[in-house]
């Protein structure tokens, strides 16, 4: 009679252990998902329009390198149009930054402008020096996300110790205030200068 209540005992322990290992849910909390794709803060429209400004910038500066002062008037026509026509109440930010948006905007489409109307290379390179300044700090304003930005500097854009800053979209050093023209140095000092800051807002 113990041996027949011990096997019912035993039985009945390992059915409610069956039980208990098979009625368990399998726990799909997070597991097996994708991390969510990252998202621009900026609308996609804006950074559109931004990235042509950004691209009419780069033609100039590689119209500088080649030497090419045609080249350069051509993009600095770009540029100014393209400027002109961001509409800056896209972006996603508060009313003091679209405020400080339109203003460097405003003075990138006119140093643009400037730039065309310069006659020799010396000052179309000193206007580039210029719009690189409004643009860096436009750039950090709106937190543009498309793609990095590098900022390079020259530590001799204009004699032997006036310093110049330009951008980039990769971070090999392509100097457009020594080029590859240059009456002393030709092309030697084509890779003269250093990156001294990268804007990645897509990290941020």
């Amino acid at each position: 009679m113990k041996k027949v209540f011990l096997i019912i005992i035993i039985l009945i322990v390992a059915a409610f252990t069956l039980y208990s290992i098979f009625s368990k849910k399998p726990d799909n909390t997070d597991k097996g998902k994708a991390a969510p794709l990252s998202i621009s803060k900026n609308s996609d429209s804006f950074n559109s329009a931004f990235g042509k400004i950004l691209e009419d910038y780069y033609l100039i500066r590689d119209a500088l390198v080649e030497w090419d002062t045609v080249k350069a008037n051509k993009s600095a026509i770009a540029l100014q149009k393209s400027a002109d026509s961001i509409n800056v109440k896209e972006l996603k930010a508060d009313s003091t930054a679209v405020t400080m948006a339109g203003s460097y905007i405003s003075s990138i489409s006119s140093e643009a402008k400037g730039l065309l109307g310069e006659t020799s290379i010396e000052q179309k390179r000193k206007a580039l020096n210029m719009l690189t300044s409004e643009l860096y700090d436009l750039i950090r304003i709106v937190r543009y996300d498309g793609s990095v930005v590098y900022h390079a500097k020259c530590p001799m854009a204009f004699g032997d110790s006036a310093e110049g800053y330009w951008l980039s979209n990769n971070p090999k050093i392509v100097n457009p205030y020594l080029g590859k023209l240059h009456p002393t140095y030709k092309n030697k000092m084509l890779g003269c200068g250093e990156i001294v800051d990268s804007l990645d807002f897509s990290k941020k």
